[in-house]
C-alpha cells in the first residue's frame, strides 16, 4: 500500500485525488492547499463529490506536521509553480517522495529540484507531461528528427485560456527531443531552434501537434487529452515508479520507452532471422 498526500486542489488535482480514492493499492492520507484557499478545512470528498473520505484539506504553511502526522511515502504536487518549488524544499528536507506535475519552472528552479533529490537522499519525478500518450508523440519526434534531421519542424500546442505558462513545459520537452534527436543525427551544422505556437482558448485540456514539413512532403504527430484523467493514469505509474527511489527522473524513466522500443527491434530481428532460414538454405545463408 502506497500513502500518498496530494498537494494543489485545482482542477487536475481534484480528477487525480478522485482517480487515487478509487486504487486498491493506494491510500490518500492527506490533502495541501494554499493558505488563502477558501478549500482548507474541508473534507476533500467534498470538493471532489465523493462523499466524506476522512482526509481533511491543510494549508501549505502546515507541510512539516501533515507529513509527520500523515506519513506520506510520496506527494503528487500539481500546485502553482511557486508553491511547488517551496513545497519541494521541505519534502526533500523530510526525505519523502515527491512526483511533480506542475508546469512554468524556469531552468534555475529544474536544476534546485535535482540538487535537492541528490542532497537529501529522496526521488523526485519531475513530470510536466505526464500523460501516457504525449510521451509515446515524444518517443516518435525524437525518431522522426533524427531520420529526417534536414526537414523543419513546428510545434504548435493548445490549451485553456486559464492556463498561465506559454509555451507549455510538454511544448518545451518536445521540442528538446527534437533538438537532442537531430544532434544525433550528425547534424551539427546549424544551431537547432524549434518554434513553438502557443494557443490559450476556450477550455481544452490539452493538445500537442508537431509538423515535419520537407521540400516534397509532411509528417504530423498529434496527441490530445479529452480529459484530465489522462493526467491521473500518468500520476499513478509515477506514483508507482518512484516509491523508494532516489534521486531525480522524468516521465520517460517511469515509462522506460526506449527500452520498449529497443526491445521490439530486437524481437523484428529475431524474426527476421527466423524467416530467412526458413526460406532460405544453409549455403544460401553462408553466401550472404
Amino acid at each position: 500500500m502506497i500513502r500518498v498526500c496530494i498537494s494543489g486542489i485545482g482542477k487536475t488535482g481534484k480528477e487525480i485525488a478522485k482517480f487515487l480514492l478509487e486504487q486498491k493499492d493506494i491510500k490518500l492520507v492527506s490533502a495541501i492547499c494554499s493558505p488563502n484557499s477558501n478549500k482548507k478545512g474541508k473534507d476533500l470528498g467534498e470538493i471532489i463529490g465523493k462523499g466524506n473520505t476522512g482526509v481533511k484539506i491543510e494549508s501549505s504553511d502546515k507541510i512539516e506536521q501533515i507529513v509527520f502526522r500523515t506519513k506520506p511515502d510520496v506527494v503528487v504536487d500539481f500546485s502553482s509553480p511557486e508553491a511547488a518549488a517551496r513545497n519541494a524544499k521541505v519534502f526533500s528536507k523530510l526525505k519523502v517522495n515527491i512526483v511533480i506535475g506542475t508546469t512554468g519552472f524556469s531552468d534555475f528552479t529544474l536544476k534546485r529540484l535535482f540538487l535537492l533529490a541528490n542532497k537529501h537522499r529522496n526521488g523526485i519525478v519531475y513530470a510536466p507531461n505526464i500523460t501516457l500518450g504525449v510521451n509515446v508523440l515524444m518517443l516518435l519526434t525524437n525518431l522522426a528528427a533524427n531520420l529526417l534531421s534536414s526537414y523543419d519542424f513546428q510545434i504548435t500546442e493548445v490549451h485553456h485560456k486559464n492556463k498561465k505558462d506559454s509555451p507549455s513545459g510538454t511544448a518545451k520537452k518536445i521540442a528538446d527531443e527534437i533538438e537532442k534527436g537531430i544532434k544525433h543525427s550528425g547534424n551539427d551544422d546549424t544551431e537547432v531552434q524549434v518554434p513553438i505556437t502557443a494557443i490559450r482558448a476556450g477550455g481544452v485540456v490539452g493538445k500537442h501537434d508537431v509538423m515535419i514539413i520537407g521540400e516534397d512532403d509532411k509528417i504530423e504527430i498529434s496527441h490530445e487529452s479529452f480529459s484530465r484523467k489522462a493526467f491521473a493514469l500518468g500520476t499513478l505509474r509515477a506514483v508507482k515508479f518512484i516509491k523508494g527511489k532516489v534521486g531525480y527522473y522524468e516521465m520517460n524513466d517511469v515509462l522506460n520507452l526506449k527500452k520498449v522500443l529497443n526491445d521490439y527491434i530486437q524481437e523484428e530481428n529475431k524474426s527476421n532471422k527466423k524467416r530467412y532460414k526458413n526460406l532460405l538454405g544453409k549455403n544460401e545463408i553462408k553466401a550472404l
